[in-house]
Formats: C-alpha cells, structure tokens, sequence
C-alpha cells in the first residue's frame, strides 16, 4: 500500500486520469515587478545602444567603400576616364521659322527645310567650322523652353532638362531624331510636333541635338550640345489664323502684326474699306494720320511700328497703275507711290520741285489714290530703268503726331523727277502742305 501511495504522489501531471486536476501557483507580487524591472531595463539598453551601433556600421561601410574605390582607380583595367574638355560644340545653321503649329514641318528662317547641324570649334570669340575623321551619332531632342539659365551648362544639365512626351500622348517629336554627322554637317530630315506647348510651365520648347556616339573609341570628347531659341507651338487649328511672312498684298489684313482676325482693329479698318495689306499700305502712304485715327489709342506707337513694319515687308510684284489727266501722267507702284510722273510732257527732278509744285504732285496723287479703280493697271510690262522718287519710305518716318510729315506721299526709293522750265496750270495750283519741320522735307 505504501509503494502504490508513492507511485501515486510521483505520477505524471500530463497523465490521462480521468480525475486529475492540474493545480497552479499563483504569482507573486515580487515575481511580477521584477519582470516589468527587466522589460524596461532592456528597453533603455536597446535605446542607448541602437544610436552606438547605427555609427560603427555607418563607419565600417564608409570605410570599405574607400577601399574599394582605392582599388578601382588603382587597376588600370577598371579606371573610368572622364569627359576630356575641348572647344568644339553643335550648332544650328538658322534659326527656325515660326510661328510653329502641331503637324506641320519644321522649317529654318528661309522657309526651307530640312534643318542643318554644324560641328564648330568655338576657341576664340569666332565660331570656326571644323570637322572629326569619324562619323558622329547624334539625337534630336525637346528641351524646356527655360533652359538654359546661362551660356554654359552640363551634360547631365542638358539630358535632365528633355521633355518627353505626356502620358498617353504620341511622342512629342516625329521624324528622324538619329541622324549622323560627316564632314561636320549633318540634315535633320522632316521634324514635326504632334503636342503643343501648353502644358509645361514655361509654354515653349526648344529643340536640342546632342551627341549619342563618336567612332573609333572618340565617346572620351565633349562635344556641347546643340539648341535653337526657345519657341511656343501651337494647335494646327491655329494656323488658320498665322500671319504671313511676308504678307501678300491681297492677303486680309489681319494678317498683320497686331491685328487679330475679327478683333477691334480688324473691325475698324473694314468698317472703313480697309480690307487688304494693300488697302493698308495705300492708306498709310497717302494719310498716314487718317489711318493712326481709326485704329484709335488702342494701337500703342510700338504697336503701329510693328505692324507698319511688317507691311512693309510685303512684296510689290510687278503691276503697275497710271493716272493719266490734261497734261500729266503718273506712274505708280501698287502702293500709291510714285515711279514717275510726267508734267506737260517732260519728266520731272524731284530736286527742282518747290513749294507750289510739290503740292501740285501730292494732289495729283490724291487724287489717284480717290480714283484707284479707275486707273489703268499695267502687269509687267512696264520697263523703269530709274523709278523716280518725291518722297523716298525711309527719309520719311512713320512716327505718329509730330513725327509724320504733313506731307503724306511716300514714293519708290532711287528714283528722280526731272523738270526744266514747268509751267504750271493755274486750274491745279492748291495750296502747300504744311510739315513738322524743313529738314524733313529737304529731299524734296
């Protein structure tokens, strides 16, 4: 009994018995805080010892790092050479054509494409063409139109400052954008943008060229990247509204700076005839007050420069338009300036000309001016070996106030107005015409 009372005491605790029960202990209170005393003892420790060990790591992987690239400027076999510095850059031979429009070719100055890229070495202040033995790779790109700030700039600067093409767009630029370089000159092919210029915070692009790869081991050269100035472009719905350059004589004359389609000058200079560049032209020559009144105060000096200017541009063409009266004859450009004038048979000196017989010719031309529709058109088959010239365009001016000429004729430049012994018909005589001052009017 007493063997089975101690194989009782001794049995297992984990034992199947259907009547045991396993009895615990309850913790102690002291149990209890010496174990929350351990958990925040090895949370300070592990605070104070992260920091100490984050720096011996730091420190040994700085350290290894220097000694490997010790190692690697040391092996011949794995040194990295860098870019050699040189003179010698890309450039473009023109500047581009704009205004610029999506799906249209990309045009230089002339209005002729494709664009041309030079190789020149810039030592100096002079821009030399020059050439390598071996052929060069080179990319076309878009950069942002605020690049760069400065005259010089860095490979990486340029290659950070491509723009590339929106999300779910069509590439920016279509055409050939790889294109190679011999001789020092390479063409650029058809380019064309398919994106306007809208969407990038600067609004304007510029077009880049970079080299992508020189032959025969040559990659080692800097060679400074190409640009053009930086240009905005434009939907090609907008085309329909593009100025021209040089305007047509027939064109509309919004086609001139500063004058929008359907605008508030449009709409004065048509409310007035005024529908054609050459409208304008006639206008301005004849009176040039008259025209500067109807455009109103809206249309600035600076404005009027740069639209009168960009008339002026326009080509004449070959027709000419004679006014023919009792005793004279004009001869005038399709402007309303005189090529010749002949008096009561005799060609005109414009040096010779006074007072009275000034204003006599300047009525004769207003008169024209009033009557165009009526005068005879002649196209090309007029032969002036020397126009004549009462008025030449640039002794003239075209300020606005003072600065015009009371006397408003303008004439072909070159020419001369003979006379000797005019007799002058007293039906015709009207009075002079005043003008802001005599040194403006010493040519006549």
């Amino acid at each position: 009994m007493a063997t089975k009372r101690f194989f009782d005491d001794f049995v297992d605790p984990d034992s199947n018995q259907p009547n045991y029960k396993r009895l615990r202990k309850t913790p102690s209170f002291a149990s209890v805080i010496k174990e929350v005393v351990m958990v925040n003892f090895l949370d300070n420790f592990c605070s104070a010892l992260e920091p100490m060990l984050r720096k011996v790591v730091h420190e040994e992987v700085e350290s290894g790092l220097r000694r490997c690239s010790r190692s690697i400027v040391r092996s011949p076999s794995l040194r990295i050479k860098a870019l050699e510095p040189s003179n010698l850059r890309l450039i473009f031979n023109k500047k581009l054509s704009l205004p610029i429009f999506t799906n249209s070719k990309i045009m230089d100055s002339d209005g002729q494409y494709p664009l041309q890229l030079l190789l020149v070495d810039a030592t100096g202040d002079c821009l030399v063409p020059t050439t390598l033995a071996t052929p060069i790779k080179i990319e076309i790109v878009v950069l942002d139109g605020d690049f760069p700030s400065g005259e010089n700039w860095t490979h990486e600067e340029f290659n950070k400052n491509i723009v590339k093409e929106r999300a779910g767009k069509r590439p920016l630029v279509t055409g050939e954008l790889n294109i190679t370089m011999r001789d020092g000159v390479a063409s650029l092919g058809d380019l064309e943008f398919t994106d306007n210029s809208s969407w990038i915070r600067s609004r304007r692009f510029r077009i880049g060229a970079k080299v992508a790869h020189i032959g025969n081991g040559q990659n080692s050269i800097r060679i400074m990247e190409a640009m053009t100035d930086s240009f905005m472009v434009k939907d090609h719905r907008g085309e329909l509204y593009k100025k021209h350059y040089p305007p047509a004589l027939g064109d509309d004359v919004w086609r001139l700076e500063k004058i929008g389609k359907d605008g508030t000058f449009h709409k004065k200079l048509t409310s007035h005839g005024i529908k054609t560049v050459q409208d304008f032209l006639k206008l301005a020559n004849i009176d040039p007050h008259k025209i500067r009144r109807i455009l109103g105060n809206g249309m600035s000096e600076k404005m009027w420069e740069v639209t009168y200017r960009h008339a002026k541009t326009c080509e004449m063409g070959t027709k000419s338009y004679i006014a023919r009266g009792p005793n004279h004859i004009l001869i005038l450009n399709p402007i309303c300036q005189v090529i010749r004038a002949i008096i009561n048979g005799q060609i005109c000196h414009s040096r010779e000309l006074r007072g009275i017989q000034r204003s006599y010719i300047e009525n004769l031309v207003r008169n024209a001016f009033t009557n165009w529709s009526s005068l005879e058109e002649v196209d090309g088959g007029l032969q002036v070996n020397e126009p004549a010239a009462l008025l030449t365009e640039g002794e003239r001016g075209v300020h606005h106030q003072n600065a015009y000429p009371r006397s408003a004729l303008l004439t072909a430049a070159g020419g001369s107005i003979e006379c000797s012994d005019w007799i002058v018909n007293q039906a015709h005589i009207c009075l002079p015409i005043e003008s802001s001052s005599e040194e403006e009017l010493h040519y006549l």
